[in-house]
């Protein structure tokens, strides 16, 4: 038996008729088709009194679901209010609940911080008070023996949930409990029927040592079923034992809105209190684990872009800033000059003859001695030969070679040198630095790895040397062509962060080329879908790719 819930309204006069369920995807749909005709109506509405009630809004329950509920609509609501002319102060959000506090699953401390956090959105929390009654326009409460009746455009209804129609019809023939729940023993089979296994919300079932039986959460869902699934097995075969179940909750979250969130994880035993930003990084944490499973990689790209990067409302808990959108278009002269820079760069190397002879052991070195002098670790003078050995490797991209040849008429300034043990940062000046312009600052990060493969490996032989030289020259011109047509150029964006990576960590690089960097940061997404070709080639690649046998199997194909 896994037949899962339904809402339940616990025999409430007119609940079922006259409220709204958010209990699936369709309910979802209408509930937020009822909200905007409520503000639609409500901004054309003169009569004080029927506008009041169209901007009323009750949401019964202060679970995971009710919480949940109010806190989006709470924080849509100031959108709303925006877009059809109303003022905040006109709408009416109350979250009213027969408990002592929001979502008491929770240790107090956070209940309280659930409470705190709708109150400061503008919700009226309503708490040990009973929903007696609801009607086409209101609802009637009782608190105290008190019964009041109050105007409610809408009424939400997030109260609680029971075993669907199956499952009480069967829970009528056998030991069960409140709500349709089956009763189980420790193999999850009905205390009645051994033949007869139940998991998920139907169960119910209080684990040695604990006074509630398990909760009607998603976790227990999967953990019980694992446990039935082994138990069948073993009694199909008639061979192992049968698993006891042994539930082991990892925590639970509730987020307030799109922004924050509250959340008790960890181990089973040792479990940590989260709010605010960890806690909502925990939820978006497991969603990534999750899609992983199920959906692959696209999903997980899909899903970052869509919930931090370009959010509607700056709904992103990691700040507006990051939501904001720069409108592509805005971007091609950028992408092209990238692009043509790329180009211009691999056809000068053809021309210094990088086609031709080996230059990196002079295009390498003469960059390591100039560093090295500045900052004291060889003769200065040493420099001046490794100058006019490296001449012809002047190179304006990886423009610390270009800083050799000025190294023999200044000492030049070292701006910082600091050894962080796995690498070191060195920022210098080929001139005096009150003296200097952005175009004689170079950066290096020197990697010991990396120093350690360029002179065993690139530089172990003159083959290695050319076929690098090659490589580089024309990764660079493919890359520039790529930027320029707009052709696959997250791909080339990507290339050419690599080999800016590369530079930075064997040569340096000069300020004034930096922009290149954060050129290849700013159209590395959708960069060439104006006016490019992957405005028409990208959409055609997604199409064949999803029907690539082995990227189905493997769920890389989602969108």
């Amino acid at each position: 038996m896994a037949a899962g819930s339904k809402p339940t309204y616990f025999g409430v006069e007119g609940a079922e008729e006259h409220s709204y369920s958010l209990w699936s995807y369709d309910d979802a749909v209408k509930l937020r088709d009822r909200i905007h005709d409520c503000f639609r109506l409500a901004a054309d509405e003169t009569d004080p009194a029927k506008k009041k009630e169209l901007l009323s809004f009750y949401v019964v329950g202060a679970g995971f679901t009710g919480v949940e509920m109010v806190g989006e609509l709470a924080e849509y609501t100031p959108i709303l209010c925006k877009r059809f002319g109303i003022d905040r102060e006109d709408v009416t959000i109350v979250d009213v609940d027969g408990l002592s506090r929001p979502v008491p699953i929770l240790p107090e401390k956070l209940s309280n911080k659930v409470d705190k956090r709708l109150r400061k959105m503008g919700v009226d929390v309503v708490m040990n008070a009973s929903v007696v009654g609801v009607g086409e326009n209101f609802i009637k409460l009782k608190k105290n023996d008190q019964v009041t009746e109050h105007v409610a455009g809408t009424v939400i209804w997030t109260a609680g949930i029971e075993s669907s129609e199956l499952t009480t019809e069967i829970a009528s023939q056998l030991a069960s409990g409140g709500r349709g729940r089956i009763q189980v023993d420790e193999y999850l089979r009905s205390v009645d029927n051994e033949n007869v296994y139940v998991i998920g919300d139907n169960m119910l079932y209080t684990a040695p040592g604990e006074e509630r039986p398990v909760p009607q959460m998603v976790e227990n869902a999967e953990h019980s079923a694992a446990t039935v699934a082994k138990n069948i097995v073993a009694d199909i075969t008639k061979s192992g034992k049968q698993e006891s179940y042994n539930p082991k909750f990892h925590g639970v979250m509730v987020c307030v809105g799109g922004r924050y969130g509250v959340a008790r994880g960890g181990m089973a035993k040792h479990q940590i209190n989260f709010a605010s930003f960890f806690a909502m990084f925990a939820k978006h944490f497991i969603h990534i684990i999750y899609f992983l499973q199920v959906m692959g990689w696209t999903k997980v790209f899909s899903y970052l872009k869509h919930e931090f990067f370009t959010i509607r409302n700056r709904r992103s808990f990691l700040g507006g800033h990051f939501s904001n959108r720069t409108p592509s278009f805005m971007l091609v002269a950028l992408r092209i000059w990238l692009g043509m820079v790329w180009v211009f760069e691999g056809v000068m190397k053809i021309v210094e003859g990088w086609f031709v002879e080996p230059k990196l052991a002079g295009f390498f070195g003469g960059a390591n001695s100039w560093f090295d002098s500045l900052l004291g670790r060889i003769d200065p003078a040493a420099v001046d030969a490794a100058a006019s050995a490296s001449t012809e490797a002047v190179d304006t991209v990886a423009s610390a070679s270009t800083a050799v040849a000025d190294a023999a008429v200044s000492t030049g300034t070292v701006i910082f040198d600091w050894n962080l043990k796995l690498f070191e940062l060195i920022l210098v000046s080929g001139t005096e630095l009150a003296k200097s312009t952005i175009t004689d600052i170079a950066f290096k990060i020197q990697v010991p790895f990396v120093d350690w493969f360029v002179e065993n490996g690139v530089l172990g032989s003159d083959g290695m040397q050319m076929a690098m030289q090659i490589g580089i020259t024309v990764v660079q011109i493919l890359i520039g062509l790529g930027l320029i047509a707009g052709c696959f150029t997250f791909l080339s964006s990507a290339v050419s962060l690599v080999l800016q990576a590369m530079f930075v960590t064997t040569t340096g690089l000069y300020l004034n080329t930096f922009w290149m960097i954060f050129a290849g940061i700013a159209v590395l997404f959708g960069g060439g879908y104006t006016f490019g070709i992957d405005y028409y080639l990208m959409p055609f690649l997604k199409e064949k790719w999803k029907k690539v046998r082995w990227a189905r199997k493997w769920y890389l194909y989602n969108e």
